[in-house]
């Protein structure tokens, strides 16, 4: 390739040390090329012993949050919502509401589970306009918004997962918000 130039001794001796320190992020069963000699020192030069390479460590990752209403819950809960055996505690109908009474009533309602000790709450937001509708969103506002709410609210910390309704309960125009166990204060 025209503009391309070797690379001198040093040059090439440092390039050497570079490529021994990188990892690759995905390592493959490729068999590994053999290590590059070092070209031969320049003439009149003295060639100076390098350091071995550094060994790159690989900073910790950060571990990985669960999206907002997406909280772990063991697997014998989301057996029970799958084959629809939860029962709500209480039932909060929204659908119908704007969004600004809607957030009021979502509210005051985890507030009033929350007090009484429920467990689960059946959350009706409506379902989503149908495909042919003149709408231009493809769920509805309220159900858009409850995820955010939740995530924001003074009772967020209460409050252990939001799944989808079984169909019995309204499917996919609801939502079950499933409380933290409540532990005696002793």
């Amino acid at each position: 390739m025209p503009g391309r130039r070797r690379l001198d001794a040093e040059e090439a001796a440092l390039w050497a040390r570079v490529k021994a320190s990188v990892r690759p992020l995905h390592p493959t069963a490729k068999a590994k090329a053999a290590p590059e000699p070092d070209p031969a020192p320049a003439s009149g030069k003295r060639r100076v012993a390098t350091p071995p390479p550094a060994r790159v460590i690989p900073a910790p990752r950060a571990p990985k949050t669960p999206p907002a209403g997406a909280a772990t819950l063991d697997g014998s809960w989301d057996r029970q919502i799958t084959r629809g055996a939860i029962q709500p505690d209480a039932t909060l109908d929204l659908h119908g509401h704007t969004l600004r009474s809607a957030h009021a009533m979502l509210d005051a309602g985890l507030e009033r589970s929350i007090a009484r000790g429920d467990r689960v709450l059946l959350l009706v937001t409506g379902k989503p306009p149908r495909p042919e509708s003149e709408r231009p969103h493809a769920r509805g506002a309220i159900r858009a918004a409850v995820a955010d709410w939740i995530g924001a609210s003074r009772h967020a910390a209460d409050i252990a997962a939001l799944r989808n309704a079984h169909p019995r309960h309204g499917g996919s125009g609801a939502l079950y918000v499933i409380f933290r166990r409540r532990r005696p204060k002793h």
